[in-house]
Parts: structure tokens; sequence; C-alpha cells
């Protein structure tokens, strides 16, 4: 759905992904005229469906809007708590 299919910019300027300020320009300036950057990615098809029940209530923030399947916003944050090590780098004797 293109952003002016809903009339109006959306009031709520927090990602109900993640609760954070979603950077639509259109809602601080209350005109679709200003330039946003949703605009310019394709917003993934996974955390588009995330947010089905509160469509025409709050924009996504740019990092949820890219999160594919089985992410969430909380995961997409954390340090990778992985060992790097391998069997294949370990030397055989």
């Amino acid at each position: 759905m293109k952003p002016e299919a809903i009339g109006a910019p959306l009031p709520n300027r927090s990602c109900p992904l993640c609760g954070g300020p979603n950077a639509c320009a259109p809602a601080q300036a209350g005109s679709f005229d200003t330039p946003c950057w949703c605009r310019e990615v394709t917003v993934s098809p996974w955390a588009r469906a995330q947010v089905s029940s509160n469509q025409g209530q709050s924009c996504l923030c740019p990092r949820c809007a890219q999160l594919k399947a089985g992410t969430t916003p909380a995961a997409a944050d954390a340090p990778d708590q992985a060992p790097h090590t391998s069997a294949s780098t370990t030397p055989k004797r």
C-alpha cells in the first residue's frame, strides 16, 4: 500500500515492532509532500505481516522494515554470542 492511500500521514511516531522512533518524515511534517526513507526501500513481506493488525496506526522504522522471517527487533540488536571456533580450523594429529 502506498502511503498516500491512507489519506494523511500517521501521527504515531513509534515503530509498532520495536517501539523506537520510526523516522517518518511525513508524520513529523504532517504532509506526504515531504520525502521519506520508506519510498526508497522495499519493506519485507514478513515485517509487513507482523503489523497487519496495526495497519493504519503507525509506520515501521527503517530497521524493522528490513527484518526477515524468524528475527525480532531485539534479536537484530543482540551481539553474536556463539563461539567462533570450527572443527575445520583445528589441526588433525
